[in-house]
């Protein structure tokens, strides 16, 4: 096993954990609600697509990470977890303005007027099934795997190493869930941006 990197305050860290988690949720509620209207040189779709790269990045950081423990390769494990929670950084930056500078998109709107009619629906027969329970599946996850995330690495950084592993087998498939469901709603809708 590792030395620490991190001295355990399980106090301390409950509140900014928490603390953090709550910011990041209440602020993508809030800004899921406001529009940045900016003329772009480019079309900020791009966000999502980028969004879609991080989350199949973070699924294969996911599995070598799960590889490399079960090989009990500990500092490989380590700098691939910390890699996979970076670029889950920079995928929450890209999310964020990818809905600030853009409308919602309706699946199956093909003539983006935001209502979906008869022949829409059809159009996307029984995808659309598929693309709302995958939708409504990945959100709510998304949602609470953050402070599970927090919490599972904090464990390890301070050495708790037997908390770690119980909390990371319930954050590990959660995480690659919404990692795999994220670039599959991304497959899904972005035919209609």
């Amino acid at each position: 096993m590792l030395k620490p990197t991190l001295q355990k305050n399980d106090k301390r860290a409950r509140v900014i954990i928490l603390a953090v988690s709550l910011l990041v949720f209440a602020g993508i509620l809030l800004l899921s609600k406001t529009t940045v209207k900016v003329s772009l040189p480019f079309d900020a779709h791009i966000f999502a697509t980028i969004n879609a790269i991080l989350n199949a990045t973070v699924s294969v950081l996911l599995i070598a990470a799960l590889w490399a423990v079960r090989a009990k390769n500990y500092l490989l494990h380590k700098r691939v977890m910390l890699t996979a929670i970076l670029l889950s950084v920079v995928f929450l930056l890209s999310y964020i303005a990818h809905h600030l500078l853009t409308d919602p998109t309706k699946f199956g709107d093909l003539n983006h007027d935001q209502i979906i009619d008869q022949t829409e629906k059809s159009h996307t027969g029984f995808m659309r099934i598929v693309y709302y329970v995958l939708l409504l599946t990945h959100i709510p996850l998304a949602g609470i795997i953050l402070p599970f995330i927090l919490f599972t690495a904090f464990r390890a950084l301070t050495g708790d190493y037997d908390k770690h592993k119980k909390l990371a087998r319930v954050t590990w498939p959660v995480w690659f869930y919404v990692a795999v469901s994220g670039v599959l709603v991304y497959l899904l809708i972005e035919p209609y941006y």
